[in-house]
């Protein structure tokens, strides 16, 4: 289980996990910042109560208590007053505010249709509380999840918008390594992937030799009726 920036649901999930015979794995999910984009690492099989950790998610819940409060500036100087303590409804966490509480206070109040309009007419780059929130530079925040003895990834790595989508590249910027050949256990952030494709290796060439073989067929044979009809 991860959450963004914050750990403080996991006792009671891993608690809930155990009693029902769940596995349960520890995470945390953190916002960074890399090459002026926003990338989203996760950090698994951490230790929630590792204070390098800690200290680290809390700064980040301070940057997001100041982004919150200039988002509100922003929004009651375009004409919608009230929206700080609008989107506090919505988050359980209230230092974990976040553009979507935003939203969906926007929604609720009838400024906008739908929470996807509130992002196109109000959130987005260049609208009045676009409010661009800078994480921790990435190396940094990988550096958090570490001492805490867990394994930093990048999450969904295709959401991102990058020029060339080279995930083994991003993955090595954003952790700060240089080079193609890493030693330690994390060197391949995409090892899950790899894991669970490695083993239908062997059907995949298995398949591919078979559609080859009928394909080889089918023109032998298709040469073999042209043959015929040109002898009768």
């Amino acid at each position: 289980m991860t959450d963004h920036d914050g750990v403080s649901g996991l006792a009671a999930a891993r608690a809930k996990a155990e009693s029902e015979g769940i596995r349960f794995v520890d995470g945390v999910e953190i916002s960074v910042t890399w090459e002026g984009s926003t990338v989203h690492i996760v950090g698994l099989r951490i230790d929630p109560e590792n204070p390098v950790l800690l200290s680290g998610l809390e700064s980040i819940r301070e940057g997001r208590a100041t982004r919150a409060e200039k988002m509100g500036e922003a929004l009651a100087a375009a004409g919608v007053p009230d929206s700080l303590a609008g989107a506090k409804v919505y988050a359980e966490n209230p230092s974990l505010i976040s553009r979507s509480h935003f939203a969906r206070h926007l929604v609720k109040t009838g400024r906008a249709p739908d929470v996807k309009s509130v992002f196109q007419r109000y959130l987005v780059k260049a609208s009045p509380a676009s409010s661009p929130t800078a994480g921790p530079p990435s190396v940094t925040a990988v550096s958090w999840i570490r001492a805490s003895g867990g394994i930093a990834v990048v999450a969904h790595p295709g959401r991102y918008n990058f020029s060339k989508p080279e995930p083994a590249r991003v993955s090595r910027g954003v952790q700060g390594l240089r080079g193609r050949r890493h030693r330690g256990r994390d060197r391949k952030p995409f090892t899950g992937a790899i894991l669970r494709i490695r083993p239908h290796r062997a059907r995949i060439r298995l398949h591919r030799f078979a559609r080859l073989r009928l394909s080889r067929q089918g023109r032998e044979q298709g040469r073999s009726r042209r043959a015929a009809s040109a002898a009768r």
